[in-house]
């Protein structure tokens, strides 16, 4: 665990700490004063990277995150912090980023929770539509740039109700032909982290991991309960709960779009964000889809049934046809 940075700490003549908002296994975020700017509050997003990690490889990860901290330094959408700046000191880089204040989603999840009660579906739906807005725009960046941790305590309300997505730890930048390594060591928070961003490789990640993220997010806003994660969805099918039977007062749409977000395969769910928000909202129709995995389970349970349970089926349908055969005459 990487030492914390002191409160009254400066860095750099100029990002004067605060406190410390946040943590994680290789860094941490700071709130900050910039003593340039009077009045100015920024997060400085902290990374250290692996010190086991081979010379070259280590050194081939700090060039990544000063590339990457370039490109997200030219971002510019209402709904994500800008980054203004970047830097090293020994060991330890550092992005800086505009302070967001408000609640963050967790919380509100929490507190709606506490109450017995849901998180009103109108809100969640605005929420996420500017969510989709700041996703479409990284993902249509050259090249495509994927968040790869959304959930819910990533995203805050200012108290004007402009949603953020905050925390860029593990953003990648979807180069061609570029070996990629991840800015911080890590696979993202499980309970949204589609099946193809674990392991080793990074490569099979693309932007409907994010849609993914988005899916599970969304689950977890609507029912106040946590999805169950990719990996025992993989291994037992039925294990998740479908989000009406939790929150009755979910819509239909809305369940059936959060179930396709939540596809286990990537070619399953929507190609993009924008195709997800054009059917959440009405606008487009769910394309045919094969069948789920437990709808396979289903049928080949069907066609192994003992024999027995298929005579008595066979049965009740002779029946039914001579009741239809007697009354008709």
């Amino acid at each position: 665990m990487p030492i914390p940075l002191k409160t009254g700490e400066v860095l750099r003549e100029r990002y004067h700490v605060q406190e410390r908002i946040g943590q994680g296994g290789m860094g941490n975020i700071y709130q900050a004063d910039d003593l340039r700017l009077e009045g100015r509050k920024c997060a400085l997003k902290e990374v250290e990277h692996d010190r086991n990690l081979p010379e070259k490889v280590l050194r081939e990860a700090r060039e990544q995150f000063l590339r990457e901290a370039t490109v997200l330094a030219r971002l510019d959408h209402p709904n994500l912090p800008k980054v203004s700046d970047f830097f090293s000191i020994g060991e330890k880089d550092y992005l800086v980023m505009d302070f967001v204040p408000g609640k963050d989603l967790r919380t509100l999840i929490l507190e709606a929770k506490a109450h017995n009660t849901f998180l009103d579906e109108r809100n969640v739906l605005d929420w996420v539509s500017q969510l989709a807005d700041a996703l479409t725009y990284l993902h249509r960046q050259t090249p495509p740039i994927v968040h790869r941790d959304i959930k819910p305590s990533n995203l805050k309300i200012t108290p004007d109700g402009l949603l953020k997505l905050v925390d860029f730890g593990l953003v990648k930048v979807l180069a061609p032909d570029e070996e990629t390594i991840t800015i911080i060591q890590g696979q993202g928070t499980v309970l949204y982290t589609p099946l193809e961003q674990y392991g080793g490789s990074e490569n099979h990640t693309d932007v409907r991991s994010d849609v993914y993220a988005f899916g599970a997010t969304l689950y977890h806003l609507l029912t106040c309960q946590p999805p169950t994660d990719a990996r025992q969805r993989f291994l037992q099918p039925e294990s998740q709960v479908l989000p009406r039977r939790i929150n009755p007062s979910i819509s239909i749409r809305t369940e059936k779009a959060v179930l396709w977000a939540m596809e286990l395969h990537p070619d399953q769910r929507p190609d993009s964000i924008e195709t997800l928000r054009q059917y959440l909202f009405g606008t487009k129709e769910l394309p045919p889809r094969p069948m789920s995995r437990s709808v396979r389970v289903h049928t080949l349970d069907a066609l192994l049934a003992p024999p027995e349970s298929i005579l008595f089926g066979v049965s009740a349908i002779l029946l039914l046809l001579s009741l239809i055969s007697t009354f008709g005459r």
